[in-house]
């Protein structure tokens, strides 16, 4: 407990950044004293809190806002995020970042978890590249880095919840970066790393098999001379995971129509199911006027192959299994995409969001084939569609309150339970506080 109230008492300075400028362990033993003469250390404390009240259309409804709703439950109060954040930097007398050190938790009602813990090492040569080891977010799409803090909405879209599931992996990860302000290619950023690939939902990792994924982006650069600025970068996926099961269900035809099919092929058992993903993702920034805010769009779009079980599409963390017996898998063609729209009411501090995504987990299949006999398919196959429609007001840099109802709309399916749209929509009012 000690060692978590030192940090938050100390929080309060600077807006829980200080610099240890002059600040070295190495000590004098003949004199018996600290010999302070080291420059350049710097630690700072972060983090944020966010309560919020959610209201659903329906009793127990299962949601990607949040959490699925208990049985008999349509409103409730939570703690949705409850981060604090440690990071440390030394830097060189060019000051330039010679090494980082980051430790994030977050402690809600639920418990408390680790997300990051990692350390990152720069060459000071020519100050391009760094070496990010241990638990981090992995280098793939926009909104799967963009901060929970930052973000305008209250969640990550369904796509990036079922596929990035806490966003975060065990690896490590070569980038370049330049840091130089006079490189010519300062504008760009290139990520690849390695990782175990089942995310945190695992506590170990499964197989021998890992994920490789890489970013190549290009930084904001200014368009003209109002300043439109521009960002877009391209992503991939190429990992996948152990078979440990001679059952593989991919979609073909049956008399014409969609239909999963097993290939029982002994020799299936160890081989690698893929989990392939491609995306390319972009935003533009608009300025309003002085002082006005900006208009800001953003795209981004996923698609490739995925291996997960009959029930669900989502990454599994653990060796799929069912009565003490090794699950089937299935390797499903999917796609998903988000569009947002983001406008200030002529200041910084009010702004409208408008957002679209889609999540389609077996492009293969639609509507009514979903469920027909002999499909084999689950509810795993159906495609969503959410529109969020928000509304956000910063009282300052360090709060900001969110209004925002989420419109989600599934494939009407030959599925029981599915045969018509849910009633699954929900509003979010939440505070956040931060330093």
């Amino acid at each position: 407990m000690a060692i978590i109230c030192l940090p938050l008492l100390c929080s309060g300075i600077a807006r829980g950044q200080f610099l240890m400028d002059m600040i070295d362990t190495t000590t004098s033993v003949g004199k018996g004293m600290f010999s302070l003469y080291q420059k350049y250390d710097a630690v700072r404390f972060s983090g944020y809190i966010q309560p919020q009240f959610q209201y659903a259309t329906h009793k127990g409804i299962d949601s990607y806002a949040a959490g699925n709703f208990p049985d008999e439950v349509d409103n409730r109060f939570s703690l949705r995020r409850g981060r604090f954040r440690l990071d440390y930097a030394r830097y060189d007398d060019a000051h330039m970042p010679v090494v980082q050190f980051a430790f994030q938790f977050d402690g809600t009602e639920r418990g408390v978890f680790i997300r990051d813990f990692f350390g990152r090492i720069f060459e000071n040569k020519w100050d391009v590249f760094s070496l990010t080891a241990g638990m981090f977010a992995r280098p793939i799409s926009y909104e799967v880095n963009l901060s929970s803090g930052d973000r305008e909405t209250p969640e990550r879209g369904r796509m990036s919840q079922i596929l990035m599931r806490t966003e975060r992996d065990i690896g490590a990860m070569v980038s370049f970066e330049p840091r130089r302000p006079n490189h010519p290619l300062k504008f760009m950023k290139i990520d690849v790393g390695l990782f175990n690939g089942q995310g945190l939902t695992a506590t170990s990792d499964f197989d021998s098999h890992k994920d490789i994924i890489t970013r190549w982006a290009i930084k904001p650069i200014k368009l003209n001379s109002r300043n439109w600025r521009l960002s877009a970068a391209v992503s991939m996926l190429y990992g996948g995971m152990e078979q440990f099961t001679r059952n593989i269900y991919r979609t073909g035809l049956q008399s014409g129509k969609p239909a999963y099919y097993v290939d029982s092929t002994a020799s299936n058992m160890g081989k690698i199911a893929p989990r392939h993903y491609y995306g390319a993702d972009m935003q533009l920034r608009i300025p309003n006027g002085k002082g006005k805010g900006a208009t800001e769009f953003r795209m981004e779009y996923l698609r490739g192959t995925q291996t997960a079980t009959a029930a669900t599409s989502e990454t599994p963390g653990t060796i799929p299994a069912s009565g003490g017996v090794n699950s089937p898998l299935y390797i499903r063609k999917f796609d998903g995409a988000y569009l947002y729209y983001m406008q200030n009411l002529g200041n910084p501090r009010d702004l409208i969001v408008i957002k679209y995504d889609w999540y389609d987990p077996n492009k293969k299949a639609k509507g009514k084939e979903i469920g027909a006999a002999g499909s084999g398919m689950s509810a795993a196959d159906i495609r969503y569609n959410t529109l969020g429609l928000g509304y956000v007001h910063y009282f300052n840099p360090n709060m900001k309150v969110m209004l925002y109802y989420d419109i989600v709309k599934n494939e009407e399916t030959s599925l029981a339970g599915y045969t018509e749209d849910l009633p699954d929509n929900v509003f979010t009012c939440r505070l956040q506080y931060r330093f």
